[in-house]
């Protein structure tokens, strides 16, 4: 089995917190998009200054920084792209994920230093999709989800390119992403960075001539989730792909909490380090850490072929049990207590996990709670707020706290 080269672990990063979640919890590189031309419009992004402060961040930790420019672009955009990828180029990015054949073109024209990584938008499926691309200057490619692990293993034995795959995250009903729905629903384009997520909401059936009577599509009275994927999730299979050759694990989520990155990606990371040191694999309790932040139930998608079990039909209850709710900024030595910034409602009597990098979870009962000028109070209520937590360990600033729900 070839598990002697490490494949890159790539995170999620909507915002520069979320960029050092990933690279303090052991993330090779992140990928982040600037204010325009990325499709994932509501993640926060990054302006220039911000991008320029991700990768002196990044580098300095010696990671990765790729830049999503993977809109589908139309004549106005194609006007204004390449002030933006000379800007991207000035600033020193580690590569671009592109998924438009105009937009590549361009890329290679303004800034031709730049590796180029084909997007999972643009769906690529078999090997000769795969020498299309590399004849066109691309090095990497992000295989369309829709792939069995034999079907990646036959394209990377087929063409000399890097293989990426993603690894864990939502998945889109569309052939990986590339769908039309949000826009004829709500006039929002999935394929211009504003999908309104329309394959989560409830339907029913309407008859023509039955105005207003409404008849579920399976039998379930809050509606029906036909179009409602499960999240992927591919920690049993990573020593198969890693077998198979496969380059880059990607995780999705650049709209998820801090805590959610880093949470998966300290999972990832210590299989990934524990294949290639030929050490015993500890599967379930990776599964369960992962469960414990997830938001919907996990399949591991196309792997095996066709997927029976990708559709939550019946919208299953979150299960989600941790609750991100707090950064630790500092700690006081003398009397141990912890300066925590807040980000959701906690108080006496809840039950804290902290989440450390390369470090077990810890868990404790919040026993002691006071503001900012040490007076006490029973809840911690507003987002951002500065607070003391008495903690009987001595964690260091970074720690990101988690709220036990379930």
């Amino acid at each position: 089995m070839n598990h002697n080269r490490k494949p890159e672990l790539m995170a999620p990063a909507g915002t520069l917190e979320k960029l050092k979640a990933a690279i303090d919890f052991g993330a090779d590189a992140v990928y982040l998009g600037g204010h325009e031309f990325s499709l994932r419009a509501g993640s926060g992004n990054f302006s220039l200054p911000e991008m320029e402060e991700g990768l002196r961040i990044a580098h300095q930790a010696g990671r990765q920084v790729y830049v999503t420019v993977n809109i589908l672009a139309h004549n106005h955009d194609i006007d204004r792209l390449p002030g933006y990828l000379k800007e991207l180029n000035n600033l020193g990015v580690d590569g671009l994920i592109i998924s438009d054949p105009g937009v590549l073109l361009l890329a290679r024209e303004c800034c031709p230093e730049i590796p180029i990584t084909i997007s999972t938008q643009a769906n690529v499926t078999n090997y000769q999709s795969a020498e299309f691309y590399r004849r066109q200057g691309a090095s990497r490619l992000v295989l369309a989800r829709e792939l069995s692990i034999e079907e990646i293993a036959r394209i990377k034995r087929s063409v000399p390119i890097e293989l990426e795959v993603f690894i864990h995250g939502a998945m889109c009903l569309s052939y990986s992403g590339r769908c039309w729905l949000s826009q004829a629903m709500t006039g929002r384009s999935a394929n211009l960075g504003e999908c309104a997520h329309p394959c989560r909401y409830r339907y029913a059936l309407v008859e023509e001539k039955r105005p207003g009577q409404y008849f579920p599509v399976a039998e379930d009275e809050r509606g029906s989730y036909v179009m409602n994927s499960k999240d992927l999730c591919m920690i049993t299979l990573i020593p198969r792909l890693m077998e198979a050759g496969v380059d880059a694990f990607k995780i999705e989520g650049r709209m998820k909490s801090p805590y959610y990155v880093a949470a998966v990606v300290k999972v990832y990371r210590e299989a990934i380090d524990r294949i290639l040191a030929c050490q015993q694999l500890d599967m379930e309790r990776w599964i369960k850490e992962l469960e414990r932040v997830a938001t919907r139930p996990f399949t591991t998608g196309f792997a095996h072929g066709r997927p029976e079990d990708a559709q939550d039909i019946e919208k299953t209850a979150s299960p989600r049990k941790v609750l991100f709710c707090g950064v630790v900024r500092d700690r006081d030595e003398m009397s141990g207590r912890l300066l925590v910034e807040q980000r959701a409602p906690f108080g006496i009597g809840d039950n804290l996990e902290y989440l450390e990098p390369y470090q077990p979870l810890r868990t404790e009962p919040v026993i002691g709670l006071y503001d900012a000028e040490l007076n006490p109070i029973e809840v911690a209520r507003h987002p951002q707020e500065l607070v003391w937590l008495d903690s009987q360990y001595p964690l260091t600033a970074g720690t990101l706290l988690g709220k036990i729900t379930g």
